[in-house]
């Protein structure tokens, strides 16, 4: 493994990107801005990232011959998705530096490891357990109460993989239409809100985090992300510390994205961490048109060994609208509205919950 300090890429390098989806679309868009190439890996040839790179490989990731290849054509390799398969992060780390580091998604990757991490940071989290089967699920509904979260330790995102569980439900059926021997029971947290921190770190250990953003899910899909969210100083100023803190642990270099729970108790509000997503947030797209630097040219300049921006937010309110399935039919409405940028993702045919593209809107400042 490359020490991450030793990166340092100049205007013309390239970097490699692992998947093909919007993320990595975004990435190598905020790259070509900079100067700096990408070639995209991706089993997909329908992959929207390929439509903005010159250079792309079409395999699948167990083929080791096509890894080599792409490796031997990049200087530095980073991902856009957290579920890359261990065999093929060992590959190309074996030869080029891979940033974040694959070691990284052994936390990450696994719903159990990433609690245990948090929780060993004296972060705090929902109370969780460990399920392997429906006897200790049943125990660990003792433990925890009901209603509860039940959700498979790896894979799963945007309501897959998890099934809450509630008082009068059949325990052993919910345990068998999960289709895991591996999984994890969450308490389920009356949260006043959801919020995120996107954090960037560079590999000298600096961090920079953009506006505390308030998220909306509809049917366990985001909808809608609002910055800054309308939190306190005081709770945005612990979020983004508990976002800071699990960037140095993880001795991470690129952005980040720590999905939390706000709580309101008798002591007044505080956050629980949810989940870390190794990587650019769906969350963090209204920095593309509402900040100074965006979370992908974050992402880029953090992985070549370059200086991270200071987000500064435009407006006095950005937000974040996803249009999901077909919902992108209906751009043009947007393109009119003042303030609002439109991003197509190219994906061709819309499919229900299908994440086709979003709208940015910047609301500008009050005159004082």
């Amino acid at each position: 493994m490359t020490d991450a300090k030793q990166v340092k890429l100049k205007p013309g390098d390239t970097i490699g990107i692992l998947g093909g989806g919007q993320l990595g679309r975004m990435l190598a868009m905020a790259a070509a801005r900079l100067g700096l190439r990408c070639q995209v890996f991706s089993p997909d040839p329908d992959s929207p990232a390929f439509d903005v790179v010159l250079n792309a490989t079409c395999a699948e990731y167990a083929d080791v011959e096509a890894l080599e290849l792409f490796a031997h054509d990049v200087d530095v390799i980073t991902y856009e998705f957290e579920n890359v398969p261990a065999a093929a992060a060992m590959v190309l780390d074996a030869r080029r530096p891979v940033l974040p580091n694959r070691k990284i998604l052994e936390t990450t990757q696994d719903r159990l490891a990433e609690k245990d991490f948090v929780t060993k940071l004296g972060i705090g989290t929902a109370a969780y357990a460990d399920v392997t089967s429906v006897s200790s699920l049943r125990e660990a509904i003792l433990r925890i109460g009901l209603p509860a979260v039940l959700k498979t330790r790896r894979f799963g995102y945007d309501g897959k993989g998890q099934a809450i569980i509630r008082e009068g439900d059949d325990i052993a059926k919910v345990w068998t239409s999960l289709a895991t021997k591996s999984a994890i029971l969450e308490a389920f947290i009356p949260y006043e809100r959801e919020i995120s921190v996107i954090a960037a770190r560079s590999a000298t250990g600096e961090v920079e985090c953009f506006d505390v953003t308030e998220n909306e899910h509809r049917d366990h899909i985001l909808k809608v992300s609002r910055a800054p969210a309308p939190i306190p100083d005081t709770l945005a100023d612990q979020a983004r510390d508990v976002a800071s803190k699990i960037a140095t642990a993880l001795d991470y270099v690129g952005v980040l994205a720590v999905e939390m729970f706000v709580l309101a108790n008798g002591t007044g509000p505080k956050v629980l961490v949810n989940e870390i997503a190794p990587r650019v947030h769906n969350s963090g797209h209204w920095t593309l048109d509402g900040a100074s630097v965006s979370q992908f040219e974050q992402h880029i300049r953090a992985i070549a060994g370059w200086p991270l921006g200071k987000p500064v937010r435009h407006g006095e309110i950005v937000t974040m609208t996803n249009l999901i399935g077909d919902e992108i039919n209906d751009y043009d409405k947007w393109l009119t509205v003042p303030g609002a940028t439109v991003h197509i993702y190219g994906k061709g045919a819309p499919r229900p919950g299908r994440k086709m593209g979003h709208v940015t809107e910047v609301r500008p400042a009050k005159d004082k």
